[in-house]
């Protein structure tokens, strides 16, 4: 989908259990009562199946949140450019480890740079963040929404990642985008996204970054992030 493609050069369905024979037939044999020792098991797993799904809920309900604004500001009247910053802005905060998207995207040099260069380009990166979702999610859009209610676990780390489609009327199916999730202090936030299940938002940022970051220095990578965020917010 051209939509989620722009976010990735830019740098980015809902579809939404077992009983052991052997055991039962053992409790018969030694002539135990087996139904109420079943209730308790019952209870037990109808228990667990509740916290395995409310763990779910915790996972994806940032996706969830940054798709239910996504959706605000491509409606119809939704507002100027600073408007549907407005809506969005706190959303990004809430639901990313924005930080943690800006080291992996610049990469070794992250940690070389002094604590006052690394806010300047965490304000700006926040911005550049923001504005190219604007860019892409007009008002009058027609993207559709779908995350799988069912995160599957990272193959790297404690990570876990959620698989989500972005698709239109004109195509239901749409582009695959996944979200990497990652547990912390605030809770769960996104920490990657991934184009087609497998393109890396920040490997793509980090190719782009340390290109202008081996020409010149952070306050060149700073000043062609706000020249972006200039250009997105006059699209």
């Amino acid at each position: 989908m051209m939509v989620m493609r722009r976010l990735m050069k830019s740098p980015s369905r809902i579809s939404l259990s077992r009983t052991s024979r052997p055991m039962a037939t053992l409790f018969l044999c030694a002539g135990l009562a087996v139904v109420p020792a079943a209730a308790p098991l019952v209870a037990s797993a109808a228990h667990a199946q509740s916290a395995g799904r409310a763990a779910q809920v915790t996972v994806t309900a940032p996706v969830n949140a940054l798709y239910a604004a996504l959706g605000r500001i491509q409606a119809p009247g939704s507002g100027t450019f600073d408007q549907r910053a407005q809506i969005l802005a706190p959303v990004v905060d809430k639901v990313y480890n924005l930080e943690t998207v800006l080291r992996g995207s610049v990469g070794l040099r992250y940690a070389g740079l002094s604590d006052g260069d690394k806010q300047q380009l965490l304000d700006v990166f926040r911005q550049f963040t923001i504005a190219r979702y604007i860019s892409s999610f007009k008002p009058g859009g027609d993207a559709h929404f779908n995350v799988d209610p069912t995160p599957r676990p990272s193959p790297v780390g404690n990570d876990q990642i959620v698989t989500t489609h972005i698709g239109s009327t004109e195509d239901p199916d749409g582009t695959e985008i996944d979200y990497v999730m990652r547990s912390g202090p605030d809770g769960w936030r996104i920490v990657d996204v991934l184009l087609n299940a497998h393109i890396s938002q920040i490997a793509a940022q980090r190719s782009d970054f340390s290109s202008t970051l081996a020409s010149g220095n952070v306050q060149t990578l700073i000043t062609l992030l706000q020249k972006r965020v200039k250009a997105l917010s006059a699209g």
